[in-house]
C-alpha cells in the first residue's frame, strides 16, 4: 500500500518524528492502528444502538423534543446567571 501526503503535512510528519526519535513510518502505523480502531468501535456502537432501536429496547425522542428541552434549559441557565 502507498500512502501520498501533500508536502506540508510530511514536513510536519517528518518534524515529529526528529522530536520523537521515532520513525515517520511507526508514526504513521500507530495513528492509523489508532484511527482503524476508533473506527471499529464506532461501527459496533452504532450498530448496536440501531439493534436496539429495531427491537424496541430503546425509544426515540423526536427531535422536535429534544430542541425545546435544551433551549428551556438554556433560558433557564440565563435567567438564574440574571437573578445571582
Amino acid at each position: 500500500m502507498e500512502v501520498h501526503f501533500t508536502p506540508e503535512l510530511e514536513r510536519r510528519l517528518n518534524d515529529l518524528a526528529s522530536l520523537t526519535g521515532r520513525g515517520a513510518g511507526e508514526l504513521v502505523q500507530d495513528a492509523v492502528a489508532g484511527l482503524v480502531d476508533e473506527l471499529g468501535e464506532a461501527v459496533q456502537t452504532l450498530d448496536s444502538r440501531y439493534d436496539e432501536i429495531k427491537s424496541g429496547k430503546v425509544k426515540l425522542i423526536p427531535g422536535e423534543e429534544v430542541e425545546a428541552y435544551f433551549r428551556e434549559k438554556s433560558a433557564a441557565a440565563r435567567r438564574a446567571q440574571l437573578g445571582s
